[in-house]
């Protein structure tokens, strides 16, 4: 595959101060190779590994289309500052997208044999790491947007610089929201550029954001997701005690319902035994009635009887 580039781009990056760095990870400038950008990005303690780890990465990730794509030959240098020809040199060949915007060594350099002064990597507490970049392919063709048509360095206007102000200001007024995303890549890559209209600590602030703006827009997806997963947890287990909750009040109807079933199955036993002990206290009744009767007609036989013989 011909390349993009007349020579492999080579970049040079020095790292001042390195063992006294107190931070997980650090990017370097961009540098432009195949009409791309790049950046070298460094774990000075390694990335969960005792090794430096090193790789090449694609500095505007966010903000490319979907679909993009960008396949280099590449080689990541760290410079024997004693003699030249130990330097340790590893390549790779990668196709940079979404998702795997950075490519390279997690352990490039075991971190004991780094700070060895002896062996030369590390020379007044300075590490040299270069890379040499050769860009094969480009998907979509590189395209410079209608806004930035002007040399990347050239500093934009102060117009241009207060209107990216007042846009970063909206952002900051409010919730970050990812339709924010494209705008305020723009107004910080303007910002990043800007000599007058920002104070020093601006300035710095602006930079190390826009350094880490592709950490930042991975972990706000990230936690897109993770509060998204949470709030299905959460609904799902709301919906679990409500349906607990109403199980246990028609389960409490149904045990009321039974009880009351058996107070009314005994009232009726009840009442049953009381209707049999009234009909036989009623035969009882209708016998002595019946007696009486007999009685009350012998006695009038034999009233009719004397009468008849003295009448």
């Amino acid at each position: 595959m011909e390349s993009l580039n007349p020579q492999p781009v080579k970049f040079t990056w020095t790292l001042e101060n390195f063992s006294r760095l107190n931070v997980r990870k650090l990017y370097s400038d961009e540098f432009t190779a195949g009409g791309c950008k790049w950046r070298l990005l460094v774990f000075p303690k390694g990335n969960n590994v005792d090794y430096v780890s090193i790789y090449l990465d694609v500095p505007d990730a966010s903000t490319l289309p979907s679909g993009w794509r960008r396949e280099a030959q590449f080689s990541l240098i760290m410079v024997n500052q004693n003699h030249q020809s130990s330097s340790t040199r590893k390549g790779s060949r990668h196709t940079f997208k979404a998702g795997e915007a950075d490519w390279g060594f997690t352990s490039f350099k075991p971190l004991a044999e780094l700070h060895t002064h002896i062996n030369g990597f590390l020379v007044n507490d300075a590490l040299i790491v270069e890379a040499e970049v050769d860009v094969l392919a480009v998907h979509p063709p590189v395209i410079v947007p209608e806004a930035d048509r002007s040399p990347p360095d050239m500093e934009p206007l102060l117009e241009e610089v207060e209107k990216a102000k007042q846009y970063l200001k909206e952002c900051l007024s409010d919730l970050f929201k990812l339709n924010m995303k494209d705008r305020l890549s723009a107004a910080l890559l303007a910002l990043s550029h800007a000599e007058v209209g920002l104070s020093s600590d601006q300035q710095r602030s602006i930079k190390a954001f826009q350094d880490n703006f592709d950490d930042f827009i991975s972990d706000f997806l990230t936690f897109e997701r993770d509060n998204a997963e949470f709030e299905l947890q959460k609904l799902a287990r709301d919906q679990e005690e409500e349906l607990k909750k109403r199980m246990g009040e028609v389960k409490m109807r149904k045990e009321k319902l039974v009880s009351d079933w058996e107070i009314l199955m005994t009232e009726s036993e009840e009442a049953k035994s009381n209707y049999v002990t009234q009909e036989k206290k009623l035969e009882v009744v209708e016998e002595k009635k019946r007696i009486a009767k007999e009685r009350m007609s012998r006695s009038t036989t034999a009233w009719s009887s004397l009468k008849l013989q003295f009448v």
